[in-house]
């Protein structure tokens, strides 16, 4: 089966993530799990830790800035649902470089 719409493009990322897993405690059994890409981690760390516009972060990862925020919007929603629904939330994969 043909994939649908245009190639995924690699996006840039300053460094990969030094923290890869963050687990909810006081919560019985094994929580559900949420992953995030490293790319959208990036976009995480550009607007909400740096407050970085969304236009000079689209430009840091290589990416318009629609398409970045389309990639934070999409970081947000995962890491809210992991916390309020005390989920596992890992950071891996995706179509990423470092540089």
């Amino acid at each position: 089966m043909k994939p649908k719409g245009r190639p995924i493009k690699t996006r840039l990322v300053k460094a990969e993530p030094q923290i890869v897993q963050f687990s909810p405690r006081g919560r019985p059994g094994r929580p559900d799990e949420i992953d995030l890409t490293v790319e959208e981690f990036e976009a995480l760390r550009l607007a909400d830790h740096r407050n970085t516009h969304h236009k000079l972060a689209g430009t840091f990862m290589g990416v318009s800035r629609q398409t970045f925020e389309r990639i934070l919007k999409k970081a947000r929603n995962k890491v809210s649902d992991g916390l309020v629904n005390g989920k596992i939330i890992r950071i891996h994969g995706g179509k990423f470089r470092v540089g």
